[in-house]
């Protein structure tokens, strides 16, 4: 199948001034994300053409272009969700949601203690990820656009915490910005994640 050449997504709620994280740094950060969009375009064209024969794993046109492509699609979709889900007012998470946190953390403010905390400990990004297998929600960090740990998960909630999310407003003070994040979180568009992974799971039984 002919690779179809992907185009930005639009956010109107997540790159305007929000509560807390100026439109100066959601507009340079969405210009990152279109960024993303075009060097994935670009390797795969050149996917479509790359000397097969030499591929090696040492180095090798391929392995770049394949390992590369895993960073920039990965930007891709980690901004997507994270864009999507910005623009709300914070506060507690819609009904369905709390319910599969309390069941699977010791309870609300628990599992927000430590996703905070994980923030404060992840290079790249935070993750609340629903797990196909074990069938319950966990917590995930990753150092880079391709270090998602996890297969066969699903992620409800990708905290962007790469500098260039929140340097322009808070310089070093990464805790501010988890904090913002928060406070601009739009509960309902998680809910609908989750409901999404959900429904994946009851088509795979």
């Amino acid at each position: 199948m002919a690779w179809k050449e992907l185009t930005a997504k639009t956010f109107p709620n997540a790159i305007k001034e929000l509560n807390g994280i100026s439109q100066r740094t959601n507009e340079e950060h969405y210009e990152l994300y279109k960024g993303y969009i075009a060097k994935t375009n670009e390797i795969q064209k050149k996917l479509d053409t790359v000397d097969r024969s030499t591929a090696n794993q040492i180095y090798s046109d391929l392995r770049s272009l394949r390992v590369d492509l895993s960073f920039a699609l990965g930007g891709v979709k980690n901004h997507e969700t994270y864009f999507a889900h910005l623009g709300g007012k914070g506060g507690q998470p819609s009904a369905k949601t709390l319910e599969l946190i309390n069941r699977d953390f010791p309870s609300y403010d628990a599992w927000l203690a430590d996703f905070k905390a994980s923030g404060l400990a992840a290079r790249g990004w935070v993750w609340l990820a629903y797990d196909h297998d074990l069938q319950r929600l966990t917590t995930a960090v990753g150092d880079a656009q391709n270090t998602f740990p996890i297969w066969n998960a699903t992620p409800i909630i990708a905290m962007d915490v790469y500098e260039h999310a929140y340097w322009f407003d808070y310089g070093r003070l990464r805790a501010k910005y988890i904090e913002a994040f928060f406070n601009n979180l739009d509960w309902g568009v998680v809910e609908q994640n989750l409901e999404r992974a959900l429904a994946m799971q009851a088509v795979a039984k």
